[in-house]
């Protein structure tokens, strides 16, 4: 039996029971369930995007302009410019899992999946830009001698609004 084996075999138990939880599913109609985790994932999307004044529909065409603008380039070593920030987003954002999930939905669901996943792109924008502007407002400067030295996401922002809350131990842990 190989090491990798061993370790599938011993960590099968907890991610079957985190799947379950994660993945639960409500049944709606005669044969028809949704996942829980899809009804989140809309909420905070609509959410984002009506609390942020449907931002991604404002800014949409002024993105494309930045992240195009040849006068905006990183300065300094280690510095991006807007396009090189961008394609190292989608670089850690669109994968295999993206590229052949889009063919599975399109073969098992039609156009209409299709359209579904347009619709929630647009809607999921204002969530990923909640993100960003967490992760750039509470970014750490490890080092005080070197301040381009930044880091910054969600292991940061949500362990200091759970500071705030007087309850550090959750902010860790989570």
């Amino acid at each position: 039996m190989s090491i990798d084996s061993v370790i599938n075999e011993a960590f099968q138990p907890a991610a079957n029971m985190a799947s379950s939880i994660v993945f639960y599913s409500v049944p709606l109609m005669d044969g028809l369930e949704v996942r829980l985790i899809l009804v989140w994932l809309v909420i905070a999307a609509v959410f984002f995007t009506i609390y942020l004044g449907f931002v991604n529909f404002r800014y949409f065409f002024k993105s494309f302009g930045l992240v195009f603008d040849k006068s905006i380039t990183g300065s300094g070593d280690g510095q991006l410019s807007s396009f090189q920030a961008l394609m190292a987003s989608l670089s850690g954002t669109v994968g295999l899992g993206n590229i052949a999930g889009v063919a599975v939905a399109v073969s098992v669901g039609g156009p209409g999946a299709t359209v579904w996943m347009i619709i929630m792109g647009f809607l999921s924008m204002s969530t990923k830009f909640a993100e960003v502007v967490l992760g750039i407002k509470y970014r750490k400067h490890m080092d005080k001698e070197n301040p381009d030295d930044v880091s910054g996401g969600p292991m940061y922002y949500l362990r200091e609004v759970f500071e705030r809350k007087n309850m550090p131990k959750i902010g860790i842990f989570i």
